[in-house]
């Protein structure tokens, strides 16, 4: 909190995928500027719940093999916003990892986001991991 976008991880294999869910509610802080009429969540946010979510799949030790430390979303790839989500929604973000470049400590990862059964976005995920320095 304040930023913090995912509300449970549900599934959780590690060094291979992980599923979290975001319950998506009026009360949320971005709806009243996203918009007054028509409450979306806005995508770049959504791109950020999936990122939180990928994380899990990349700080595993035994991906990465040391504690201590942070990730970073690096880049997206064929991002895609298929439906809008709105409020009463439950997101469910499934992360897979693809590849894991454990010398550079750079992942890449498969997203899709689903309310239900329908695809709302996917796209593909760039992470680096770093230090924390507060470790």
């Amino acid at each position: 909190f304040p930023f913090l976008l995912v509300d449970r991880i549900i599934e959780y294999n590690p060094g291979v995928s992980v599923v979290g869910i975001k319950n998506v509610t009026i009360n949320d802080n971005f709806f009243p500027g996203h918009f007054p009429e028509r409450p979306i969540m806005p995508g770049v946010l959504m791109i950020e719940a999936m990122s939180q979510v990928g994380g899990a799949v990349i700080l595993e030790p035994d991906v990465k093999g040391t504690s201590g430390e942070v990730f970073f979303l690096a880049g997206v790839d064929k991002v895609r916003f298929r439906k809008p989500v709105i409020p009463g929604d439950t997101l469910v973000m499934r992360m897979t990892l693809m590849k894991m470049h454990k010398r550079f400590g750079v992942a890449k990862l498969e997203g899709k986001a689903y309310v239900g059964s329908e695809l709302v976005c996917e796209g593909e995920f760039l992470m680096a991991t770093g230090s924390d320095p507060q470790a």
